[in-house]
């Protein structure tokens, strides 16, 4: 699918784009490959080891329009990962948030349009459902703007999905290297926020291997959930610092107890295939799509009644052994 293709990614410098192009080098054969993102010093030290002549290195910002329309210009497929997404931070400087995860995504979507883009995926986070913080609403927002931009393209072939999953086994941000840290400084104990909390989990390469599928998948308009295990934070405490003892310090500004990927209020519109669910549009972009059916023939069906994918109530989680296996 992107054998002598032209593939951009924003936010490219980021642990999930890394991985995406080490991935797309050892699978395919693009013609061309664009890292969008800020920091030129990331940017350089990434082109030390990714330095194959199909890479690019592109110097700019989610909120420069104009900078996004020059380097998206012959670009078949946009994945879309730059986001501001520590939760705490977002809380404090709110507009800086909105600025790029609402204004940035809207640029995007205009400039993927301009330039005939072929597929757009966004990334969006399990804070997006349900949001209590600033940043999943942000999100939520860019998510809506994605789903959205189907129906103003009209007749144009740019198509655009979003792909929703919980916390990166190491990611940055991750409280992995957090708790690694403290370890290293000689902790006596491991601040834990509460003792019931919950997230989603999962390793970095199935979260994009599963981006890469989305794409052979997608039709434009859905909202793709991948079905991944659950972790308990104590669980993962113990699992990286065993014996070590836990300190509760409370639940940090804009933080949840769990996070959730399909809210219950949507059930009437999620799909269960085998291995994800979808999310179908809330509105009608004028034409036809048997979202049951993707494009490569696996068929969904409606979720019972009152469904919700909570971190909480998942049947599957993840042993302290089965943790340590991830870290």
């Amino acid at each position: 699918m992107f054998n002598n293709k032209n593939i951009l990614i924003t936010g490219g410098t980021g642990s999930f784009g890394k991985e995406f192009i080490r991935t797309l080098l050892k699978k395919y054969s693009p013609r061309k490959v664009i890292v969008f993102s800020r920091d030129e010093l990331k940017q350089f030290e990434m082109s030390q080891t990714y330095n194959q002549d199909c890479m690019r290195y592109f110097i700019g910002d989610v909120r420069d329009e104009a900078r996004l329309k020059q380097a998206m210009y012959g670009i078949d497929y946009v994945v879309h990962a730059a986001a501001l997404k520590q939760v705490p931070a977002a809380e404090y400087n709110p507009m800086e948030c909105i600025k790029t995860n609402i204004n940035g995504a809207q640029n995007v979507i205009n400039a993927a349009i301009v330039c005939k883009v072929k597929q757009v995926i966004a990334l969006s986070t399990d804070k997006a459902a349900n949001p209590i913080n600033l940043y999943g609403a942000t999100k939520l927002a860019s998510d809506k703007l994605f789903v959205a931009a189907n129906n103003i393209v009209g007749d144009r072939p740019t198509r655009f999905a979003v792909v929703r999953y919980g916390n990166v086994v190491g990611s940055r941000g991750s409280v992995v290297p957090f708790f690694k840290k403290l370890i290293a400084a000689g902790a006596k104990e491991i601040p834990i926020t509460h003792p019931a909390m919950t997230r989603f989990w999962l390793p970095l390469q199935q979260g994009v291997d599963f981006v890469f599928k989305s794409f052979e998948r997608m039709q434009g308009g859905e909202i793709f959930v991948p079905k991944i295990p659950s972790m308990r934070v104590t669980d993962l405490a113990e699992a990286i610092a065993p014996g070590i003892p836990q300190t509760i310090i409370g639940i940090r500004p804009g933080e949840k107890l769990h996070e959730i990927m399909c809210p219950l209020d949507a059930y009437y519109l999620t799909l269960e295939f085998h291995d994800h669910y979808v999310i179908k549009p809330t509105i009608n972009f004028g034409r036809e799509i048997n979202y049951e059916i993707n494009k490569l023939g696996e068929q969904g069906k409606l979720v019972p009644e009152n469904f919700e994918y909570n971190s909480g109530t998942n049947e599957h989680f993840l042993t302290v052994e089965e943790l340590r296996g991830l870290e």
